[in-house]
């Protein structure tokens, strides 16, 4: 098993989520970031849906967030970026954060 991973990610947060500035509802956050992975699934390009909708810093940077090992990130978000393979992206994972999609680079 991996020490580290190297991912990105599309962060889409919601009033009450931590940390959050947001003000989208939660349901609107969920419905936004399901459209991102139907945008996606037709071949839309991570880096740059990242750059448009990631209400994380990182988005500026399509959405890198380098590599981290483990304890590094919230339970979910670590579980799912462990959990893919190299090119992979994850389904919606849900942190206290907000909604996230994963994609593994390393």
């Amino acid at each position: 098993m991996a020490d580290q991973v190297q991912a990105s990610h599309i962060l889409l947060m919601y009033e009450g989520s931590a940390d959050s500035t947001a003000k989208r509802s939660k349901e609107e956050a969920l419905s936004e970031i399901q459209a991102l992975v139907k945008e996606l699934a037709d071949g839309g390009d991570f880096e740059q849906l990242a750059a448009e909708n990631s209400d994380c810093p990182s988005g500026k940077h399509g959405g890198d967030l380098g590599a981290f090992g483990r304890g590094q990130m919230v339970g979910a978000f670590e579980d799912a970026a462990f959990a893919l393979e190299v090119g992979e992206t994850s389904d919606v994972v849900e942190t206290d954060f907000g909604f996230h999609l994963i994609q593994r680079k390393g």
